[in-house]
């Protein structure tokens, strides 16, 4: 007989109904485990990991209002032990080497089997931090990068958003010759030769996103 004592609670958060449903259904066909709610944006993922204060939490990262990022990190807040898998598209080393840094336990892909799925739950739950042999690749190679900057980023997220450099150097408050020594530095560090090469890359990486 199932009990409470005896079930592992979960929260889902997915900005898709289908997602979650989908989730739910196979996660509640185990004996020894319940969704007890779901989220579909950041934010609300907080408020009800604050209430029900689930086992552990399933987190995507592309959220409206409140990023996986941002809702992984607040959480810890609340609590520093809470368990989070990260479950996501996203396949960037930078997304992977942030969501760990935020608190994640372990970095899932969507195309995750489902058994696999409920292999890790069980496994995080044990407090076992298990990372798989991909997203270990995916974090060496980040490794072999240099860092972009937090004022590099600022620049390459306004270059992708079609900003060029007088403009970047107007909104960020730095002059355009500065704006330049920027530029060139992300080009180097992203070893590329133009900026929309470096929007592609940076994308790729997750280093940043465009909705």
């Amino acid at each position: 007989m199932r009990t409470v004592a005896t079930t592992t609670t979960i929260l889902c958060v997915d900005d898709h109904r289908l997602v979650r449903d989908g989730i739910t259904l196979i996660i509640n066909r185990e004996h020894d485990m319940k969704v007890i709610a779901s989220a579909s944006a950041g934010d609300e993922a907080v408020n009800l990991f604050r209430e029900h204060r689930p086992d552990i939490t399933l987190m995507d990262l592309q959220l409206p209002s409140m990023n996986g990022i941002d809702a992984t990190k607040a959480i810890r807040q609340i609590d520093s032990t809470a368990k989070i898998i990260v479950l996501t598209v996203f396949q960037g080393d930078e997304d992977i080497h942030r969501a760990l840094e935020a608190g994640a336990c372990t970095y899932l892909l969507k195309d995750t089997l489902s058994d696999e799925l409920i292999r890790v739950i069980r496994e995080v739950h044990e407090g076992k931090r298990l990372i798989t042999p991909y997203v270990e690749s995916l974090l060496a190679q980040r490794g072999s990068h240099p860092a972009i900057s937090p004022r590099e980023l600022q620049v390459l997220t306004l270059i992708a958003e079609g900003m060029r450099n007088r403009e970047i150097g107007a909104a960020l408050g730095i002059t355009e010759e500065t704006v330049q020594v920027h530029v060139r530095r992300i080009l180097s560090k992203l070893e590329v030769k133009d900026r929309s090469a470096a929007i592609t890359t940076a994308i790729r990486r997750g280093i940043i996103h465009i909705s």
